[in-house]
């Protein structure tokens, strides 16, 4: 039996939820049946009018400034779904940056740390906080957003490459430490995919191609492919399913240049 809205009335909060991968998966989700805290640091014009969208269709949607970064925000926006809904059954780690393109050795210190602090420490800060309610109640899932980068390298990104690869590790971490709480953590890793961050690549027919060449099927991914399969992950019918990677790459993770033998 096909269940048409597989999560309905859980309550999600989705960070980096206004633009790009973040906003198709508010979107997935919500179409799923659940109610959606949208976090954003910035355009705030947008994460209110994914509220306005949401709500035209029916369901239930808020927006809430919070930098991930800090503790006392975190704080805030986990005490606000308290208030609206009474708790959290769904934390997406969405937001994330890449930083400059720099060599190591040419890194400079504060882009590299703000890569770490954004990418890592706000994923860890919104997962302890959802654990903190997830774990008495017995139930939960949290889906950290990583990146093929988790598993290759990205010369000129190694604050973006540590990151994602430390956030594998947390998930394999946290999926264990909550196994037996009756919660799941779990994480997806894009590969290239088309929303606003990268259209510098995907907007110029050259760089396009390029691309292509490193992505077995050939072709750029939509968002969307993304966060259908969080939205799987999310519900109960991937109840077994916890400490894993999935990766949404088109096969990108293959070593598309062995295609034709080494």
């Amino acid at each position: 039996m096909v269940i048409e809205r597989p999560l309905e009335g859980r309550r999600a909060i989705v960070t980096g939820g206004n633009t790009g991968i973040g906003a198709a998966t508010v979107r997935a989700l919500a179409a799923a049946g659940a109610r959606v805290m949208i976090n954003y640091v910035e355009d705030e014009d947008q994460a209110l009018a994914l509220v306005g969208d949401l709500e035209g269709d029916n369901n239930e949607a808020r927006a809430f400034k919070a930098d991930i970064t800090d503790e006392a925000q975190v704080s805030a926006m986990f005490e606000a779904m308290d208030k609206a809904w009474g708790g959290v059954d769904i934390l997406v780690n969405n937001a994330g940056i890449e930083g400059d393109r720099e060599h190591t050795w040419e890194c400079d210190v504060p882009t590299w740390r703000k890569v770490i602090e954004v990418n890592i420490f706000g994923s860890f800060l919104c997962s302890r906080a959802a654990l903190a309610r997830m774990v008495p109640a017995g139930q939960g899932v949290i889906v950290v957003v990583t990146s093929v980068h988790e598993v290759i390298p990205w010369s000129g990104y190694s604050a973006y490459t540590t990151s994602k690869a430390g956030l594998a590790m947390l998930v394999k971490t946290m999926a264990q430490e909550t196994a037996d709480c009756g919660v799941r953590v779990v994480a997806v890793a894009p590969g290239a995919i088309k929303t606003e961050i990268n259209e510098k690549v995907w907007g110029d027919p050259e760089a396009a191609a390029d691309l292509c060449t490193k992505i077995p099927a050939r072709r750029i991914g939509r968002p969307e492919e993304v966060a259908d399969v969080v939205a799987f992950l999310a519900s109960d019918t991937a109840s077994y399913i916890t400490g894993s990677t999935v990766y949404i790459d088109g096969g990108m993770v293959l070593y598309p240049t062995f295609i034709h033998g080494g």
